[in-house]
């Protein structure tokens, strides 16, 4: 008997751990472009205003949360959908994730950030 046969499958929980990288790397893209265009720093901080009491005082963080979360959730559904009766390596999604947290660690570290939004650094 194959001890494989009794597992169940795992794609739900990679499809959570996918989509949380993904949230985190859309903040920090949507972080970098805040500082390198003034009209997509405007347009975040409008999607924030849209639904968060008190989004004015804090300017374009808001949205660039809300964008977060919407990324995380949106992921999250679509690779659930996908992979919740597949049977993934965890290898390579642990490589996947660990390269995207890699990503957005790096384009969050002021010295690449400063260098990327030409702020020098």
């Amino acid at each position: 008997m194959n001890p494989k046969t009794n597992l169940e499958k795992n794609g739900a929980a990679q499809a959570a751990v996918l989509s949380a990288m993904l949230g985190i790397l859309t903040l920090a893209f949507v972080n970098l472009g805040t500082e390198i265009s003034e009209k997509f720093k405007t347009m975040v901080h409008n999607i924030g205003k849209l639904w968060m009491p008190g989004a004015e005082g804090i300017g374009p963080y808001s949205g660039k949360e809300t964008l977060a979360l919407a990324a995380w959730l949106l992921s999250w559904y679509l690779l659930h959908r996908w992979l919740r009766a597949k049977e993934l390596d965890h290898q390579w999604v642990l490589a996947i994730f660990l390269v995207g947290i890699g990503c957005a660690t790096t384009l969050l570290w002021p010295p690449v950030f400063g260098m990327l939004a030409h702020h020098g650094g």
